[in-house]
């Protein structure tokens, strides 16, 4: 019988449907399912959504909730994260202080400024994390969907490189899909290279049948409806020939181009998915919009005569199912560090490649260099990675300036020293969560 600890399992998204994607695999229908968090209420409610899939699929497997970490984690072979460090109390400061400052933020998760704080707060709790998988459940394969997803596996991944960890997103297979969409062919059908860094890697290759699809795409994002789903990507790709993973609005923060500028932001941030329109503070004003209502949506769930069982895009239960269920190979796209990978990105950094999963172990795929200008590109985002990860756990507060300092975006409307002041009094307002930062 396989085990999985959820940790952050109070997510009630994420945990519910990769709960429900795990037990689809007949190697895991027995499997026992450990959710933790240390929000016991959320908790409570994420169990018995837990418990009505098991029942709705008649499946043999156990629901069990704790908010003790080493319980959970005691001889797992598959963990999975989706903690939030810090309430909207604490993480409304990673948009609210820049904008204060010029720096216009939509999404905050994941570079920038509003990124680099994130990692800041959340590199000690995961590195806390992987000393208990190393202690509890060592051969265990652990999947990480926290944001900042970069920061945080390259910090992991060097403080416990014997640990099999890596980071996923639904980006990649969710962007081709809509991509294929665009082209007119079935997305099962369509075969692509994708690399660069987490939300901001690139399709080098996107075929059908070994038909370039990138012309048809060229052609279809000639439509404004389709044009305007997604404004800003879809000018990076007609400036830049190449599609990038990650939504316009989480793409607009992470290049120079787009926020600089009223008019600009105008422009290119206003329109697009019902999800992100790209304006500012998008994230955060869903969060505080559903902060008193998420009951609601769990209780719909709870109370549904039907649910669906069908498997889902994410990636987490086919890994798990290639490295200890039926042993099918699967191939994935994955966060891990860049030995030999993408061979003009900093060596070490964190990338975003195919990666093999197969019996007992996670492959990566090297996939050669970039495009010059989309290395130009990414090998600034990666450094300023680099240096925000250093900063965490060197316990620099020099190398956090520094990192927000070569930020595309925020060095486009901020001077240098309007970012020192920037980051010391974002600085000050993390104090609690940070604990090297003495002030």
């Amino acid at each position: 019988m396989a085990k999985f600890a959820f940790i952050g399992g109070g997510s009630f998204g994420f945990t519910r449907k990769l709960v429900r994607d795990i037990l689809t695999f007949p190697a895991f229908a027995d499997a026992e399912i450990a959710l933790m968090d240390i929000d016991e209420e959320r908790l409570d409610y994420i169990k018995r959504a837990c418990e009505k899939i098991v029942k709705k699929g008649n499946y043999p497997a156990k629901i069990t909730a704790t908010t003790n970490r080493a319980e959970a984690l005691k001889g797992a072979d598959g963990v999975l994260c989706t903690i939030l460090v810090g309430d909207v109390d604490i993480w409304q400061h990673d948009i609210l202080i820049p904008e204060k400052y010029g720096v216009d933020i939509n999404v905050g998760d994941t570079r920038g400024p509003a990124g680099i704080f994130r990692a800041l707060r959340t590199i000690p709790v995961m590195l806390d994390i992987c000393a208990d998988i190393e202690k509890y459940c060592p051969n265990a394969v652990f999947l990480n969907y926290t944001n900042p997803m970069a920061m945080l596996c390259r910090a992991m991944q060097e403080k416990f490189p014997n640990l099999k960890i890596t980071g996923l997103c639904h980006s990649v297979q969710g962007t081709a899909k809509k991509l294929a969409d665009w082209a007119g062919v079935p997305a099962d059908e369509v075969t692509y290279t994708c690399a660069g860094i987490n939300h901001q890697a690139f399709y080098i290759e996107f075929k059908h049948n070994g038909e370039d699809l990138y012309p048809r795409i060229r052609e279809a994002v000639k439509n404004p409806e389709i044009y305007n789903t997604e404004q800003v990507r879809n000018n990076m790709f007609q400036h830049l020939d190449y599609y990038v993973t990650d939504s316009s609005g989480h793409n607009s923060e992470y290049v120079a181009w787009y926020r600089k500028r009223p008019d600009l932001i105008e422009k290119h941030c206003t329109t697009g998915t019902n999800w992100n329109p790209g304006h500012h503070a998008f994230i955060l004003n869903k969060y505080m919009a559903r902060k008193d209502t998420w009951r609601n949506d769990i209780n719909e769930f709870l109370e549904k005569e039907d649910i669906d069982l069908n498997r889902g895009q994410e990636y987490a239960s086919y890994i798990f199912n290639a490295v200890f269920g039926d042993h099918t190979m699967f191939r994935f796209h994955g966060n891990v560090r860049n030995y030999g990978l993408i061979s003009n990105l900093p060596e070490g950094c964190c990338v975003e490649v195919p990666v093999i999963a197969s019996v007992g172990q996670l492959e990566p795929v090297a996939v050669g260099a970039l495009p010059d200008h989309l290395a130009v590109l990414v090998n600034t985002s990666a450094r300023c990675e680099e240096l925000a990860v250093q900063a965490a756990l060197e316990g620099d507060a020099h190398k956090v300036f520094l990192a927000c300092a070569f930020d595309p975006l925020t060095s486009a409307v901020l001077s240098l020293d309007e970012i020192q002041e920037m980051v010391t009094e974002m600085l000050e307002k993390n104090k609690e969560y940070i604990p090297w930062y003495k002030g």
